[in-house]
C-alpha cells in the first residue's frame, strides 16, 4: 500500500520530488510555508484544522505555524490502493509570505490561509504540496483539488511562489501550481491588482497551460502545449477535469480569453 511520508531527517529544505523536476529557484531561502502539524505525523485521516471566513475579511485569532519546510516523498506504488486526499489549513504570516507580500497588498496576511493538499504526480504518485489563499476560498480550493486528486489529474509541482522570491515567471518556468502573490495583473492600461494580489485565483501547470498573447508565450517552454487541439495529460480544456472541477465552484477560466487565453489561471470572479 503507497504511504506519504514526512521526511523529518531534512530541515530548511526543499527534498527534490521523485519526478526529479524540482530546481531551487535563485536566491531560495527556504521561507516559511510548512505545516507545523507535520511535525505531528500526517495521516491520511487527519482533520481540518481551520474554517472559511467572510470574503477577504479577518480570520478568527490563531497561533503561529513552524517556518521550516518538511519535504515529503512517496514509497513506490505497488498496489492499486492509494492514500485518500489530505488537506491541512494553517494561519500565516508576513515572514513566510516573503516576497509575495508587502505593505500596501490590497489584503492582509491575516485574511490568507495556508494550504497543505495531497495531489496527483506526473510520476502516477501521490504527493504533499503547499498553497497560500485567500481564508474566504479556502473550502472552494480544497474541494476543487481533492476532485483532481480523486481524477487523478496530475500536477507537478505545488509549493507557494515565496519559493520564487514573487517572481511569476520563475515560478511559471518551474510548472508550478500556486496561489496567492501580491502582484499587478498582466493587462493593457493603468496597473491593478491581479486576483492573485488578493488570493482568489491559482494558476495550474504553467507549462501545459500557457498564457499566450500574440508571439508571447509564459513560460517559454508552454509553446510546445500552443497547439490545444493536441490534448496532453496536466492541459486544461473544455469539458475536461481541470475546468470542470473550478467550475463546480464557480470559478472561471482564464482560456475563455480569446485574445489572450491565460489557459493557466482560474480565479473566483473570473478577473
Amino acid at each position: 500500500m503507497t504511504t506519504l511520508q514526512d521526511s523529518r531527517c531534512v530541515i530548511g529544505s526543499y527534498v527534490v520530488p521523485p519526478h526529479g523536476h524540482y530546481r531551487h529557484p535563485p536566491g531560495w531561502k527556504c521561507l516559511a510555508l510548512v505545516i507545523a502539524t507535520l511535525v505531528a505525523g500526517c495521516s491520511p485521516g487527519a482533520a481540518r484544522t481551520d474554517s472559511s471566513q467572510s470574503k477577504r475579511s479577518g480570520p478568527p485569532d490563531g497561533g503561529a505555524i513552524s517556518t521550516t519546510i518538511r519535504a515529503t516523498t512517496t514509497t513506490p506504488n505497488t498496489t492499486t490502493t492509494v492514500p485518500a486526499f489530505t488537506s491541512r489549513v494553517s494561519m500565516v504570516d508576513a515572514a513566510q509570505l516573503g516576497g509575495t507580500w508587502h505593505a500596501g497588498c490590497p489584503v492582509g496576511p491575516s485574511q490568507l490561509r495556508l494550504l497543505q493538499m495531497t495531489y496527483w504526480g506526473f510520476d502516477n504518485q501521490p504527493h504533499l504540496g503547499v498553497m497560500v489563499v485567500n481564508a474566504s476560498v479556502m473550502d472552494s480550493v480544497i474541494q476543487v483539488f481533492s476532485t483532481l486528486y480523486t481524477a487523478r489529474f496530475p500536477i507537478e509541482e505545488m509549493i507557494p511562489e515565496a519559493a520564487y522570491g514573487g517572481n511569476d515567471n520563475a515560478a511559471a518556468a518551474a510548472d508550478d501550481t500556486s496561489g496567492f502573490n501580491c502582484r499587478y495583473a498582466v493587462a493593457p492600461g493603468p496597473p491593478q491588482w491581479s486576483l492573485h494580489a488578493y488570493g482568489e485565483a491559482i494558476d495550474v501547470n504553467d507549462v501545459q497551460n500557457p498564457y499566450i498573447d500574440g508571439a508571447t508565450i509564459i513560460p517559454p517552454a508552454g509553446a510546445a502545449y500552443e497547439d490545444r487541439s493536441d490534448v496532453r495529460p496536466g492541459m486544461a480544456i473544455w469539458g475536461g477535469t481541470l475546468v470542470d472541477a473550478f467550475a463546480s465552484v464557480g470559478w472561471q477560466w482564464g482560456g475563455r480569453w480569446t485574445g489572450s487565453p491565460d489557459y493557466q489561471h482560474f480565479s473566483s470572479t473570473g478577473g
